[in-house]
């Protein structure tokens, strides 16, 4: 049983007719009789009463309330499938570190989805090691983060580099400076992140490699409730540029020397998988349009669509 003898048996039910049902689809009518009869060897069953006129058994008039839905969920299944493969229909699991989880991607995806909206977009939120092992176990497509420890499992496409700057209260003494360099934040209570984030990971590695810095350190869990432990005193943050944009009240920010704190930051996924293709793929595009470096957009509720 296929798709078009299903056809077949609802035209000579709407004609009464072997022959126009041939005619409509195109086939000679020893075709058509030679589909019904297979179609009533296979069932088992007589579908059809033949004589001057046609009708259908008992049988054939519940195959044919069936086959109604039959034939309608094919038709709905053809066409999701050929909507899949032109992208314009799908699932996107994405991972997304923060800050770009909360500032650059909601601005992102509320464009992409009024463009494609038959796609469905799934976010996980979480660390770069966590993301590149649920990418490899299958459990996303792709992720947003920092560059992680590659395998030949993995592809990792640059966007733009995250520059970090000091958050500090406004009376905090290293606010007298404009520009802060590492040796001079010995003495000084820094707030950092959980160990296993990587923007801490980095910013350990340069504060203790320029000038053998002695941190006094207090661990946060969040990043984005870092300032917010700033603002009540607690020490000094180096959190990325786009969180702190506006100030909050009672803080102020000065920028580290060289800009030596900078992430690499970009669109990671299975090498396998790579070019991204259908609904991925086009999120991908996207995405790199408005994340390549120097032309991502600001956080704003209400992004402008670039040009294509």
């Amino acid at each position: 049983m296929d798709l078009k003898t299903l056809k077949t048996f609802q035209l000579i039910v709407k004609y009464g007719n072997f022959n126009l049902a041939a005619q409509e689809m195109n086939y000679a009518q020893s075709t058509v009789t030679m589909q019904i009869q297979k179609l009533e060897s296979e069932l088992g069953v007589k579908l059809i009463e033949r004589g001057k006129e046609i009708g259908l058994t008992e049988a054939g008039r519940l195959f044919y309330d069936q086959s109604l839905h039959i034939i309608k969920n094919m038709e709905y299944l053809q066409t999701s499938l050929s909507n899949l493969k032109s992208g314009e229909s799908g699932h996107i699991r994405i991972g997304v570190t923060e800050p770009t989880a909360s500032y650059r991607l909601p601005g992102i995806l509320k464009n992409f989805m009024s463009e494609h909206p038959n796609i469905r977009i799934s976010v996980e939120i979480s660390n770069t090691p966590i993301l590149k092992e649920r990418i490899l176990k299958g459990e996303i497509d792709l992720a947003l983060s920092t560059a992680p420890d590659l395998g030949t499992e993995l592809y990792f496409e640059p966007l733009f580099q995250e520059e970090f700057v000091a958050l500090m209260p406004e009376n905090h003494p290293l606010a007298q400076k404009e520009v802060i360099v590492p040796e001079e934040f010995r003495g000084y209570r820094l707030l950092i992140t959980s160990a296993t984030c990587p923007y801490r990971r980095k910013l350990e590695m340069v504060l203790q490699g320029n000038g053998n810095v002695m941190l006094d350190t207090m661990e946060i869990g969040s990043m984005t409730a870092l300032k917010y432990y700033v603002q009540n005193g607690l020490g000094i943050a180096l959190l990325p540029k786009i969180m702190i944009e506006p100030e909050i009240s009672g803080t102020t920010v000065r920028m580290v020397s060289e800009n030596l704190i900078l992430m690499t930051f970009g669109i990671l996924c299975r090498a396998s998988a790579y070019p991204l293709q259908n609904a991925s793929g086009k999120l991908f595009q996207q995405l790199k349009l408005y994340l390549k470096e120097g032309q991502f957009p600001a956080f704003e509720q209400n992004l402008p669509i670039p040009p294509r």
